[in-house]
């Protein structure tokens, strides 16, 4: 036998969870305090996500108990719908199971590989289940202990019963895990503090492992809108994409294929692709050779078709955006900008930024930037990708603050933008960076800039207004050598005439704090 039948013999399939075994960091498992902050993010996601599809305002509570050393265990419950019975195991014990992946709209969770990998890091860290209670409105609630089996990613349940439990309906997750705590600005407090920012509507009740509690309460009654799915849009398709989606094709004519498998086209859309491509209107999608699919590419790309309906992303928009904001950050000035929606690659999606300027801010430190993607907020790898690029490129001097090339503007000021879209471009599986699309980019860049020209105005204010009471000052304070020269020279009462200097001083001090925009607490530009 032959060296290659031998290694022939070595090869074997290797199933999805076993790759993840050995490539945690792929996931967000680097390190143990960035896996506490995974675990939590994935969980709180999953809750927001189900509580907004069944159209209910959450209420999420997040308890972190210190084991010892470096267990901890992380405690997750939900007012959600809950989890039917049949499905709790491969939820939660089973990569790549969920029904986002295939769907075009906007979603915080996208691959069903989240939760289900944390319970994965929690097994393979301490060696113990996954415990799950669900409660469907209406039915006993259920608890679970679930193993993934990593050589068939299938999940192994090892207890199952009816529990009480004093809720409506929901679910619970507890997790014991190898991690660390440390505060900061990539710790699981500034995850829940920034998600309060960009989910008014919810209220999260956190408690960290000191035993403190922060309490998140909601800034708006309203659900935000459901977002829509939608079809793919022909100018975001590529060459295998379309092979596959005409392989699998119900329909029996590429005019039918054009106007049922896709959005925006119409009969007379459909005609004008396939006549650019010089492909036959009832020729059968399932027929078409590989030049005959190049060939309807190009036809595609000849052809204009209306951009891709934007009710599949729902925006968080710029009064909740800076009611959320003005709940978290302490400043004298606020403003936002949502701006209208745009695509790449056919893929729709909107740009919103907000702004936070003075306040208890330090003016001597870089801006803090605040990352968001689908109502999530990213917290690693803030120098990589299109918010970090677009920030650095904007020219933030001519706004009032300072700033060196190519690095980020220096002042009190908290900078937040948030993507939404069908499907953010990240730059990795963690989804800890927005790719550099310069569609993205140019959007990023001029929310900014809208922005930017509304707090150049605030600035400008306020430096007049300062100058102003400096002026004020310095002859407040020469007013007594003043009156004693003027009463010299005149022959009046040296305190008559500083009585009525006062006077005229106090009533250009009120001029200026009207007119000149001295702040006296917290300001907002509409």
């Amino acid at each position: 036998m032959g060296i290659a039948d031998e290694l022939a013999k070595q090869q074997r399939a290797v199933s999805i969870a076993e790759f993840f075994e050995r490539n945690r960091h792929l996931l967000g498992f680097d390190n143990k305090k960035k896996a506490l902050l995974t675990v939590v993010k994935e969980a709180v996601d999953n809750s927001l996500d189900a509580c907004e599809e069944a159209k209910i305002l959450p209420q999420i509570t997040v308890e972190l108990i210190h084991m010892g050393e470096d267990r901890y265990r992380v405690i997750i419950e939900d007012n959600g719908p809950g989890i039917v019975q049949e499905h709790i195991g491969r939820v939660f014990a089973k990569l790549l199971y969920g029904s986002k992946f295939h769907s075009q709209r906007q979603q915080r969770g996208q691959q069903g590989i989240g939760i289900s990998a944390a319970c994965l890091y929690a097994q393979l860290t301490t060696g113990r289940p996954a415990k799950i209670t669900s409660k469907v409105e209406g039915k006993k609630a259920r608890y679970c202990e679930l193993r993934l089996d990593t050589k068939t990613n299938e999940p192994q349940l090892l207890a199952e019963r009816e529990v009480d439990w004093d809720c409506e309906h929901g679910v619970r997750i507890e997790l014991d895990l190898e991690a660390q705590y440390q505060g900061g600005s990539q710790s699981v407090d500034a995850y829940i503090k920034q998600t309060a920012i960009v989910n008014p509507h919810a209220t999260i009740i956190y408690t960290n492992p000191k035993a403190e509690q922060l309490i998140l309460t909601r800034v708006t009654q309203e659900l935000p809108p459901q977002a829509k799915e939608i079809k793919p849009h022909p100018h975001g398709i590529e060459i295998g994409v379309m092979q596959k989606m005409l392989e699998n094709t119900e329909h029996t004519t590429m005019q039918q294929f054009l106007m049922n498998d896709f959005c925006r086209v119409g009969a007379g859309t459909a005609k004008e692709i396939l006549s650019n491509a010089l492909i036959q209107v009832k020729a059968q999608p399932k027929s078409l050779r590989a030049q005959d699919i190049e060939q309807l590419m190009k036809g595609i790309a000849k052809t204009k078709i209306i951009a891709p309906p934007t009710d599949c992303i729902v925006p968080i928009g710029e009064e909740l955006l800076e009611a959320g904001l003005q709940k978290e950050v302490t400043a004298e000035f606020y403003c936002s900008k949502t701006r209208t929606p745009e695509i790449y690659h056919g893929i729709p999606f909107v740009v919103e930024v907000a702004l936070a300027y003075g306040g208890t801010q330090r003016g001597d430190n870089a801006v803090n930037v605040l990352r968001f993607a689908n109502k999530v907020p990213l917290l690693y790898q803030m120098r990589s990708g299109a918010v970090y690029k677009s920030i650095v490129e904007t020219g933030w001097r001519t706004y009032g603050l300072n700033q060196s090339t190519n690095q980020l503007p220096v002042g009190p000021l908290t900078i937040a933008v948030h993507l939404a879209s069908v499907w953010p471009p990240f730059t990795s599986e963690a989804k800890e960076a927005l790719a550099n699309y310069p569609q993205i980019i140019k959007e990023i860049k001029l929310a900014l800039q809208e922005c930017g020209r509304k707090l150049g105005r605030y600035v400008n204010k306020k430096k007049k207004a300062r100058a102003e009471q400096e002026r004020v000052s310095v002859f407040e304070a020469y007013t007594p050598v003043c009156a004693e020269l003027l009463s010299e020279i005149t022959g009046e009462s040296k305190v008559r005439i500083e009585q009525h200097m006062t006077q005229m001083l106090v009533k250009n001090k009120e001029f200026i704090m009207k007119n000149k925009g001295i702040p006296d607490g917290h300001e907002k530009e509409n």
